[in-house]
């Protein structure tokens, strides 16, 4: 549905240069620090920047021969983007309803009902959260094909967010036609709901690999120093010096477990394998 082939963008001395696929029925995730790239990319994809080279196709079509019937097929939620302060959840769902020929009104107001947010308030009045959950249930209100989430937890607190991803979850799960790519700087909110992630870090793609083969091939492997020179270094991505020797990335555990023993080999989760890539942690 969505392919980014070798784009790259240039902002004073920060480059973006990256290739992404979003395949049909599938949620993908993008994780990295903030002013890792992700805001740039996402404003590409809809034609809201421009790349310097490289190529963008959503729908089959570059972003700058979109249509109102194909920006009519994408929910978008963009970090830091905000709404009318003066309006009212009830004003918006009047917007909506004339901006799109699939608009569900009932469904805009169960979700507002769902998430607390009142129809007869300004959004001055509203929280973080509130703000957020509101850009959110605009984005799926109207059926869209694809959806493009910035950082759409952001400001929430634990049970929301986990009232967002079972949200997109039953979005999936309706049409399996649809696709999603969500960005996040918070790993734990990706790992229980894409099928496939990339990690983004100084602008680069540094890492893409299926969640299932992440949670279930990579792993920690924990030396001391006399131990850390005696070990296969081909399956190993990174290493984090510590006080006892050394942790070693790898996407290859089971080699590990079969062939050392007297290794300690531990899982891993996302957010470890990304503090790993980065440097962080």
């Amino acid at each position: 549905m969505l392919k980014i082939r070798r784009v790259k963008k240039r902002y004073g001395t920060f480059a973006l240069e990256c290739s992404l696929e979003v395949k049909k029925g599938s949620i993908t995730g993008l994780v990295g620090e903030n002013g890792a790239g992700k805001s740039t990319l996402f404003k590409m994809i809809l034609g809201l920047a421009f790349p310097d080279s490289g190529d963008i196709s959503l729908f089959g079509k570059s972003p700058e021969k979109f249509g109102s019937k194909d920006r009519e097929k994408i929910g978008v939620v963009l970090a830091g983007s905000g709404m009318n302060r003066y309006l009212k959840a009830g004003d918006m769902q009047e917007m909506l309803k004339a901006m799109y020929s699939r608009f569900d009104e009932e469904y805009y107001r169960g979700m507002c009902g769902k998430f607390c947010i009142p129809l007869d308030r300004p959004v001055k009045d509203f929280s973080t959260g509130m703000k957020s959950k509101m850009k959110l249930v605009c984005a799926v209100s109207h059926g869209a094909d694809f959806l493009l989430l910035d950082e759409p937890t952001a400001g929430l607190d634990v049970v929301s967010r986990r009232m967002v991803q079972d949200l997109l979850r039953r979005y999936m799960e309706e049409d399996d036609a649809r696709s999603i790519l969500i960005s996040s700087h918070i790993a734990s909110d990706l790992e229980g709901l894409c099928d496939d992630i990339y990690v983004l870090h100084e602008g680069n793609i540094i890492l893409h690999e299926s969640m299932d083969t992440l949670l279930t091939e990579y792993g920690l492997v924990k030396t001391d120093p006399v131990q850390y020179g005696k070990v296969e270094r081909e399956y190993i991505l990174k290493i984090r010096r510590e006080a006892y020797g050394y942790d070693c990335l790898t996407g290859q555990k089971q080699f590990f477990r079969e062939n050392y023993p007297e290794l300690v080999v531990e899982d891993i989760n996302l957010e470890e394998v990304v503090a790993m890539l980065t440097g962080g942690g």
